[in-house]
């Protein structure tokens, strides 16, 4: 074989990338450390607590994101290739009361990590919401125009502008529906797990009926956005399940699904409860773009209640 040149390009497969994800210990960041783990990836997880709860193999750090030196820290430490921001405060009641704490976390935050993405050329992938929309013409594609109708939403779209302004290179905004699943110690519950509790123990649960969402199992979610990290997938794009149902709908799947009594089932309309938040009433999304760029293909609506069944114990109907 002849002698290359020095300069002779050589071709050689680039290394794994370093994958930094914020909220480890959340829905959502369990189940991507679970989906990341069956990569090649190197995986920083970090939040606020002391110890990551999954037991998952990855290297873990304490990192509160509204926390400027520690993100600094972090990133020094770390220098990712890419971060994953699964960290947010998504309750939509806390997000309307505590304001202040609502806006550090979900958007100033969001603009300090983009800050940081830019300074390491690190690609961003920010987890949004349907919230950003005001519920009037889904289900929704990337194209729509946002118009949230709550604070919560507010605080999310300002995120996603942020990540523009700071003029990051590589960015990418997932958005998601209604998501449910189960996690280690988690600090608050889903509707879907609430949904499965109450039932299975005999409790009546009231439902609305004029709230239309596609709901997300959280580990399809974390498929999708596995699939961004290997495609190096930029701009925006719509995760969730392909499924329209309302909430109420939603519950008497479950109920079907689990055998329980469908008339613990309660149909009510929104003004049913005393809310002073307003909620978009029919979201839901449109996910050609995450199947035909990513090839992306979540579980049914029913698969993946079963799924969520048989970690908390309860059996499908026969």
């Amino acid at each position: 074989m002849p002698e290359l040149p020095d300069d002779f390009p050589l071709s050689r497969s680039p290394l794994p990338p370093c994958v930094l994800v914020t909220g480890a210990n959340g829905l959502l960041g369990q189940a991507l450390l679970h989906r990341l783990a069956a990569t090649d990836s190197k995986v920083l997880a970090t939040a606020r607590d002391d110890a990551l709860r999954p037991s998952v193999d990855c290297d873990y750090q304490p990192m509160d994101v509204t926390d400027p030196d520690a993100v600094s820290t972090v990133f020094e430490d770390a220098d990712p290739d890419v971060v994953v921001n699964c960290a947010a405060l998504s309750d939509i009641g806390t997000c309307n009361e505590h304001r202040n704490e609502a806006w550090a976390t979900n958007a100033r935050a969001v603009k300090r990590l983009a800050k940081r993405c830019k300074e390491h050329r690190a690609h961003l992938i920010q987890i949004s919401t349907d919230f950003v929309f005001n519920g009037k013409r889904g289900p929704y594609d990337e194209e729509a125009r946002p118009d949230p109708v709550n604070y919560y939403g507010r605080t999310k779209l300002a995120a996603e502008n942020a990540i523009r302004e700071v003029g990051i290179s590589d960015w990418t905004v997932v958005r998601t529906v209604l998501l449910y699943g189960t996690g280690t110690d988690l600090s608050r519950t889903n509707i879907v797990q609430w949904m499965m509790e109450e039932l299975a123990a005999g409790e009546t649960i009231h439902v609305v009926t004029d709230q239309h969402r596609t709901p997300t199992y959280a580990p399809d979610l974390a498929d999708g956005i596995a699939r961004v990290i290997e495609r190096d997938a930029t701009g925006i794009y719509h995760i969730s399940g392909r499924e329209m149902v309302t909430i109420h709908e939603l519950a008497e799947t479950v109920a079907n699904v689990f055998g329980f009594d469908s008339s613990l089932v309660d149909p009510v309309p929104s003004s049913y409860f005393d809310d002073a938040v307003e909620r978009p009433p029919k979201t839901g999304f449109l996910i050609l773009k995450a199947e035909s760029e990513l090839g992306y293909d979540p579980h049914s609506l029913k698969t993946g209640l079963r799924a969520v069944g048989r970690t908390l114990g309860l059996d499908p109907a026969s």
